[in-house]
C-alpha cells in the first residue's frame, strides 16, 4: 500500500504504517455508533451536590492542596479563532464586491456588531490601529482592521491571544484570564501556578511573548509564581486522509496528505504532565472578576469530591493488588461490587452473583485500576455540545459516558428521543486524576475507545477528500475512565463561538 518512502516518511512522523492502515480501513467500515441506554439526570447519573456536600468537597480540597497535592491546570488553546468572525469575513466579502453598506447592514448580527463595536474589548485597539475614531471609518475598513494583517488580524489569531473584558488597569485576553483564574484554584501553598496550554506552531512565539508581557504583573498581584508551559499536537497523532473511494490522499508532489486529528490528539499532550490534580477548560470559557467566585467554588467542589473517590478507590486497588484472589472472602467482593456499580456508575455486562470467583476478581480488578475524572453538568439551555449519557462500553458493560452527537444514530427514533430528552450537557469542565495508590501514572492512551473517531467530508486544493478526527478528548478518548458527573451551575458556562457573544452582559463589565 506504501512505498519504501511513504513509509519512511510515516515513521518520521512518529507514527507507524500499521496504524495509517488501520486509519484507511476504518475509512471503509466507518465508525459504529455508540449505543445509548438512557440519559443521565439528577439522581440516575447525575450528582447534585447539596450546600453543605459543596462546603465540604471545598474544605477537604484546600486541606489535601495545603499537604501535598499537586496540581495542574490544562488549557488547549490550538488554532485560529476565524470561526469566531465567519459572519465577519462574509459581510466584508460582500462590501469588497460592491454590496452596499447599507444592504449589508440589514443582517442583525452584522448591525449589532457594529452598534456596539466599543463595547468589545477590543476597541481601543482597533482604536490605535486605525489612527481616528474607528465610527468615522466605512464598514469595510473596520472589518479589515479587526480580521486582517494590516490591523489586529484576529481573523488570524488564536482565541486565547484576543481581548476578551474591560478592565480599568487595561483590557485581558482570554490567556490572562485563564492565568488570573489559575490562581483562585489552581496555586500551591508554595504560591507555585502550573498552566500548561496546548497550541499551534505558528501561535507559539505569539503566547510566549504575551506570557513576558503579563507574567510579572500577575505574579505581583497574586503572590505567586507561574511555571507556564505549552506543547504543541503531535504530527504523531495527525490522519491520513482519502479520496471519496477511500485510497490514500495524495498533495502535488505525490506525497500522502495529513490532516490534525481533533481535539482527540491531546490525549498524548495530557499523558505527558504530571501533577495529583488536573483541572480542564476550553480557552474561550473565561468570565469577568466579578463572575469567577461561581467558577472557582466548582472547581474545588469537583477536586474535593474526586479526592474523596479517589481515597476509596486506592483502597481498593491495594486490596486487589496484593493480595490473591483467593485470600477474598464475597462479603469483600460484594461490597467493591457495589461500590464499582452504585458510586462509579460501572454496571457489569452479567449479573455477579453467577460470576466465578476468579473471573470477578479481574473484572474488579481491571475497573478499579484506571484514571478518575469528574464531569461538570450544566442544565441544557440549547447550548450545542455533547452530552452525560449511559451507555453500553465494547466489553458490554454500561458506564457513564459524555456523548457527542456524531456518535449517535439519529435515524433510530428511540436514540433520537433519549438525546433530545437529556435534561444536561458537557461543558467541557473537568477535573482529573490519572495515578494509582502508589502514585505511578496510568498511560492514557490504554484508556481510549479506538470505535469512537469520526468521518468527515473535506477539500484540498479543489479535489474532495475523507478526513478522520480520533476519538475525542473528553468522550472516546477518556471512554474507559471511572467517572462521575456532578451538576454545576449555568453560571461556569460562558462560551464565545461568535464575536458578538462577546457582547453577553457575563462578558460584560459588571452593572
Amino acid at each position: 500500500m506504501f512505498t519504501e518512502k511513504e513509509r519512511a516518511d510515516i515513521q518520521k512522523r512518529g507514527s507507524n504504517p500499521s496504524t495509517v492502515k488501520q486509519q484507511i480501513e476504518n475509512f471503509v467500515s466507518g465508525f459504529p455508533f455508540l449505543q445509548v441506554i438512557k440519559a443521565a439526570t439528577i439522581g440516575d447519573g447525575i450528582i447534585q451536590l447539596t450546600e453543605e456536600e459543596t462546603n465540604d468537597s471545598i474544605r477537604y480540597f484546600d486541606e489535601r492542596v495545603a499537604k501535598s497535592a499537586t496540581l495542574l491546570k490544562f488549557v488547549p488553546a490550538s488554532g485560529a479563532a476565524s470561526r469566531m468572525f465567519k459572519a465577519l469575513y462574509e459581510a466584508k466579502d460582500k462590501l469588497a464586491a460592491g454590496i452596499s453598506e447599507d444592504e449589508v447592514r440589514k443582517q442583525k448580527d452584522i448591525q449589532y456588531f457594529f452598534d456596539n463595536l466599543k463595547q468589545f474589548a477590543f476597541y481601543a485597539d482597533l482604536e490605535k490601529v486605525a489612527g481616528k475614531m474607528p465610527e468615522k471609518l466605512s464598514a469595510l475598513e473596520i472589518l479589515t482592521l479587526v480580521l486582517g494583517e494590516e490591523g489586529l488580524n484576529y481573523g488570524n489569531l488564536p482565541k486565547g491571544l484576543l481581548k476578551f473584558h474591560n478592565y480599568a488597569d487595561g483590557n485581558r485576553t482570554s490567556f490572562e484570564e485563564h492565568c488570573v483564574e489559575g490562581a483562585l484554584y489552581a496555586k500551591k501553598n508554595d504560591g507555585n501556578i502550573a498552566i500548561h496550554f496546548t497550541v499551534s506552531p505558528e501561535h507559539q512565539p505569539k503566547f510566549e511573548d504575551h506570557l513576558k508581557e503579563i507574567q510579572s504583573k500577575y505574579e505581583k498581584e497574586f503572590n505567586a509564581k507561574y511555571s507556564i508551559s505549552f506543547s504543541q499536537q503531535k504530527p504523531s497523532t495527525d490522519t491520513i486522509a482519502v479520496t471519496p473511494e477511500n485510497e490514500p490522499f495524495r498533495n502535488e508532489d505525490g506525497s500522502l496528505l495529513f490532516r490534525p486529528g481533533g481535539h482527540g490528539a491531546l490525549i498524548a499532550n495530557l499523558n505527558e504532565l504530571d501533577a495529583d490534580i488536573i483541572f480542564i477548560k476550553n480557552i474561550d470559557n473565561v468570565v469577568p472578576d466579578y463572575m469567577k467566585p461561581e467558577t472557582v467554588k466548582f472547581k474545588k467542589a469537583l477536586a474535593g469530591l474526586l479526592l474523596h473517590m479517589q481515597n476509596r478507590i486506592f483502597a481498593y486497588q491495594e486490596v486487589f493488588d496484593t493480595r490473591h484472589y483467593s485470600a477474598l472472602d464475597s462479603v469483600f467482593l460484594a461490597e467493591a461490587s457495589n461500590f464499582l456499580e452504585n458510586v462509579l456508575n460501572v454496571k457489569p455486562p452479567t449479573n455477579q452473583y453467577y460470576t466465578e470467583k476468579e473471573e470477578l476478581y479481574h473484572y474488579l480488578k481491571n475497573k478499579f485500576n484506571r484514571p478518575i475524572r469528574i464531569c461538570g453538568m450544566v442544565r441544557n439551555e440549547g447550548e450545542p455540545g455533547g452530552g452525560p449519557f449511559w451507555a453500553k462500553n465494547s466489553d458490554d458493560s454500561v458506564s457513564l459516558q459524555v456523548v457527542e452527537s456524531s456518535q449517535i444514530d439519529f435515524s433510530d427514533e428511540k436514540q433520537k428521543e433519549l438525546v433530545d430528552g437529556a435534561t444536561h450537557f458537557n461543558p467541557v469542565d473537568l477535573v482529573c486524576a490519572f495515578k494509582n495508590y502508589k502514585g505511578e501514572k496510568y498511560d492514557l492512551t490504554n484508556f481510549i475507545d479506538p470505535a469512537t473517531g469520526f468521518i468527515s467530508k473535506k477539500s484540498q486544493n479543489g479535489k474532495d477528500l475523507k478526513a478522520q478526527e480520533l476519538p475525542g478528548l473528553w468522550n472516546g478518548a477518556m471512554a474507559d475512565w471511572n467517572t462521575l458527573f456532578v451538576e454545576v451551575s449555568i453560571q461556569t458556562f460562558n462560551p464565545v463561538k461568535t464575536v458578538n457573544d462577546l457582547l453577553r452582559k457575563e462578558h460584560q463589565p459588571e452593572g
